[in-house]
């Protein structure tokens, strides 16, 4: 599927975070979301994304907006993330990678000159209405979390 261009209706999804809590995007109505698709739990680029995030909580609660974690691993790889950094939003287990697939971040990647299927680093700012309000291609870690939490005072 391709990325969702800003301006279209954000895809609904529902998916279990580290505590094995559902969370659907209708949950969120009326609020902006912070959807950020990242690679694998406890990798070097992937805590540091996620640590920022977390570091920038409180700014993101004052403009109102929720944070979600989402990648392919289970909910136990989840908790284990969550509890060794101190994460204390949401990380989504999406196993099978259909929301994934559904923002397009489910793409073709390649490491060591071996090509695979596999989460690409995009973030969704969600807008209130549940639209795409801004979208992070190729995501590079340093000052992203930032760069966003600016996207949110924006809106």
């Amino acid at each position: 599927m391709p990325l969702i261009e800003p301006g279209h209706k954000a895809p609904a999804f529902s998916l279990n975070d580290q505590h094995g809590k559902t969370h659907r995007l209708a949950d969120y109505a009326g609020t902006p979301v912070v959807l950020y698709f990242y690679p694998k739990d406890d990798t070097p680029g992937c805590t540091a994304e996620s640590c920022a995030f977390r570091d920038n909580l409180p700014k993101f609660k004052a403009g109102k907006a929720a944070v979600l974690g989402v990648s392919i691993l289970d909910e136990q790889s989840k908790a284990a993330f969550a509890e060794k950094y101190d994460l204390t939003f949401p990380l989504l287990a999406d196993k099978d990678h259909a929301v994934a697939e559904a923002y397009g971040a489910w793409q073709e990647r390649s490491m060591y000159g071996r090509t695979f299927m596999g989460v690409a680093r995009t973030t969704y700012l969600i807008g209130a209405d549940g639209k795409v309000a801004r979208r992070w291609d190729k995501v590079k870690v340093d000052g992203h979390a930032e760069e966003v939490l600016e996207a949110v005072r924006a809106l």
